[in-house]
């Protein structure tokens, strides 16, 4: 049986269709697995590129699927209406923090410049620890290569620990995110011990 401290999964993507089919495969076969194995999905609520995807697989599959989005993105986005809860806040603030409080875990998919936004916050809110949830890159095709590059580099000339990298976990495919699921450690760290 899965790890029984996640329940709830954020799923962070991109929003575009205009990507390798590969992206979109993999988008569809993560929400289906999520919802066949039991998982419920935090994700930014839009109908649209791989967000959509994943989220109307997770719905159709049997998930619980949760859409925040912020008014101002819904004539963007199109917000999704094959959703258990949509939450419309004001700002893009209120719907990154009601996504990290909704969510158990947080799997980065390949995305744009709002991906990235969301990825390093988790990971700084980690860091400075405020959360201690895992976070999961799934690094299709090779698609985060340079972003896990940057981050060694990062550690290697000192502005983190190389122990604050290795807290991410990088995987290359769906079929490996319910073990990557089930043993992910949930880590108690105190803030003062994070600096170098």
């Amino acid at each position: 049986m899965k790890n029984q401290e996640i329940k709830n999964v954020c799923v962070y993507c991109g929003s575009s269709f205009h990507v390798k089919q590969s992206y979109k495969d993999q988008a569809t076969a993560l929400g289906q697995t999520l919802g066949e194995n039991g998982y419920d999905v935090v994700y930014g609520g839009g109908n649209v590129g791989l967000m959509g995807l994943v989220s109307n697989a997770a719905f159709d599959n049997g998930a619980d699927v949760i859409g925040i989005i912020p008014d101002h993105l819904q004539k963007h986005e199109t917000a999704n209406e094959n959703l258990t809860e949509l939450h419309v806040v004001e700002t893009m603030h209120e719907r990154k923090q009601m996504m990290v409080d909704r969510a158990d875990a947080f799997i980065i998919m390949p995305g744009g410049l709002g991906t990235m936004d969301e990825f390093f916050e988790i990971f700084t809110w980690w860091q400075l620890g405020l959360h201690d949830k895992p976070i999961i890159v799934m690094n299709i095709d090779g698609y985060w290569d340079a972003l896990l590059t940057l981050l060694h580099n990062i550690a290697d000339n000192g502005f983190c620990s190389k122990s604050d990298v290795e807290h991410i976990i990088v995987i290359d495919k769906v079929d490996q995110i319910i073990q990557t699921l089930k043993t992910a450690p949930v880590e108690k760290n105190d803030p003062k011990t994070k600096w170098i």
